[in-house]
């Protein structure tokens, strides 16, 4: 395989498809663009792909709850094309309200007898927020996060808090390495993380989750606006780095077919 292809898949409110695209392809994938619609009525059309994302905005205007109705569509008219995507060893990715769809959805962490493990609800000041957080990583099964330590990337959502269905979940997805991003202080530093370190208030400060595989990964900082060096928010003072922080995002997926 020379490029791998990444299907950008979209809806009515998604709003952050062409910068998406854009990080895949600087990474070497080729990106082609879907909307929900399309691979409905075409699910085979997903076959092309090596990799599915779901990019950030605001999907059907987050009615109901954020992703949620995305989330219904793809549960009820996509599971099983879904399912056979992943089996095949390809990727998914979601990106915010991308990350939002894939936990309401089921295919991130799938369902039992009591329902979703855990959910993305409202921030805890009750508020959109708009700010750049410090990162660090759980690499040690997550393919998106191979190699990484930690990442400095933006946030913009009003429905970001990880609530985890009880403690014994929780404990159950450190242990197998499937909290693979969290929130910190800067440096990276252990311990408690207050506000606004840990923006929204999220269960043990988790800002991000993979599945099983590591090859499911959702999370709610934004990558793709952090590619390009000049891209971080005190590049005229500290310097420019060799690349933006979330550039590793992409090329680790893109990177993980050859």
């Amino acid at each position: 395989m020379s490029q791998p292809n990444v299907l950008i898949l979209r809806a009515p409110g998604t709003n952050c498809d062409q910068e998406t695209g854009y990080a895949f392809e600087l990474a070497g994938g080729t990106a082609g663009f879907a909307h929900i619609n399309q691979l409905i009525e075409k699910p085979k059309l997903i076959k092309d792909y090596q990799i599915l994302c779901l990019p950030g905005g605001f999907s059907y205007g987050d009615d109901i709850a954020a992703g949620r109705v995305l989330a219904s569509q793809m549960q009820s008219r996509l599971a099983d094309v879904l399912a056979e995507f992943h089996a095949d060893g390809k990727l998914i990715l979601g990106i915010c309200n991308g990350f939002q769809i894939l936990i309401k959805s089921g295919f991130l962490l799938p369902p039992d007898e009591q329902g979703l493990p855990a959910t993305l609800t409202w921030n805890e000041n009750g508020r959109f927020i708009d700010c750049w957080v410090n990162l660090k990583t759980d690499n040690d099964k997550c393919v998106f996060l191979n190699g990484v330590e930690q990442m400095y990337l933006p946030i913009a959502h009003a429905e970001g808090k990880f609530v985890p269905r009880n403690e014994a979940i929780l404990n159950q997805l450190s242990a197998n390495h499937q909290l693979a991003l969290k929130y910190c202080r800067p440096g990276g530093l252990n311990g408690f993380v207050p506000f606004p370190h840990n923006p929204n208030g999220s269960t043990a400060h988790v800002a991000g989750i993979c599945d099983e595989t590591g090859r499911i990964f959702g999370l709610m900082p934004h990558p793709e606006r952090h590619i390009d060096p000049t891209h971080h928010p005190r590049w005229t003072r500290e310097g420019l780095a060799e690349r933006g922080d979330g550039f590793a995002v992409f090329e680790n997926a893109v990177q993980y077919f050859f």
